[in-house]
């Protein structure tokens, strides 16, 4: 995201194949699913930081037919495979654009739902983009925002290669400017934000079975040495090409552990006031 009267963070992830693969995986169902009994028809929607849009056409399709998603990210790529998921889809109720969250391009109040998920663990001031999405929420209306917590990530078997690899994450999403472990701080930057109804929750994602296992973990083994993530390993020097290497063979060998399984934990917020 773009604005030069905020400090920034630098996308973790980066949009590299391997994290749109997981990224479309996400449905309303498996990843918003506390916000979907605020929903309605007729409603107007904010999808913000939307990546390639498959929660987006699911809650136009909730909205529908006469309430409406708009639905941005800060990458006009991304932005561009959302509309074609969308156009797929045979949707007609959603719009997109690329746009900063920390200053949207829309009126105060436009919204009734405003929509973000994994999104404020990569912002350097998450408070100032809630103030933002609150800024252009309806009265009465609500700020829905999901992200993991990284430090509450846990696997078995605790292979070494995994507990290198949530280290070097949680290390590079700090030098990014992020805060990695934000599941847990929602409900305080919500309030810090100004909201006065803030009801916390949480959620989480479990891999276990074989499918699962190697998805997420050939997932994470490719991410390890082909994402942003990589990147700033190498660039600040927190590990070498060789050290990457050995953590995606720890991911891939914990991928056909039969006994193998790992939840993520999200901490969810949906803010009103």
């Amino acid at each position: 995201m773009t604005n030069h009267q905020h400090p920034q963070a630098v996308y973790t992830h980066g949009h590299t194949a391997a994290v749109l693969r997981s990224h479309r995986s996400r449905t309303a169902a498996n990843s918003a699913g506390y916000l979907l009994p605020a929903l309605t028809p007729g409603q107007r929607v904010l999808d913000v930081g939307c990546g390639p849009g498959t929660i987006s056409a699911d809650l136009a399709e909730l909205v529908g037919p006469t309430g409406s998603v708009v639905a941005v990210d800060s990458s006009a790529e991304v932005v561009a495979q959302a509309a074609a998921h969308a156009a797929e889809r045979g949707l007609t109720n959603i719009e997109f654009a690329v746009a900063d969250v920390l200053a949207l391009p829309y009126p105060s109040g436009g919204f009734d739902v405003v929509h973000a998920h994994q999104l404020l663990q990569h912002l350097a001031d998450p408070v100032a983009a809630l103030r933002e999405m609150r800024r252009v929420s309806a009265p009465g209306g609500v700020v829905a925002a999901r992200d993991a917590d990284y430090r509450a990530m846990t696997w078995y078997p605790e292979l070494p290669e995994l507990d290198d690899w949530l280290a070097l994450y949680r290390r590079s999403a700090r030098a990014n400017g992020g805060e990695p472990d934000a599941g847990r701080r929602l409900l305080a930057w919500a309030r810090a934000a100004g909201f006065t109804e803030v009801t916390a929750s949480s959620a989480s994602w479990t891999f276990a079975t074989p499918g699962e296992r190697l998805w997420w973990g050939e997932s994470w083994a490719d991410r390890t040495t082909s994402s942003g993530m990589a990147r700033t390993a190498l660039a600040e020097g927190f590990a070498t090409e060789a050290e990457l290497a050995a953590i995606a063979e720890g991911w891939r060998r914990w991928t056909v552990e039969p006994d193998g399984w790992f939840a993520v934990l999200h901490g969810e917020v949906l803010a009103r006031g």
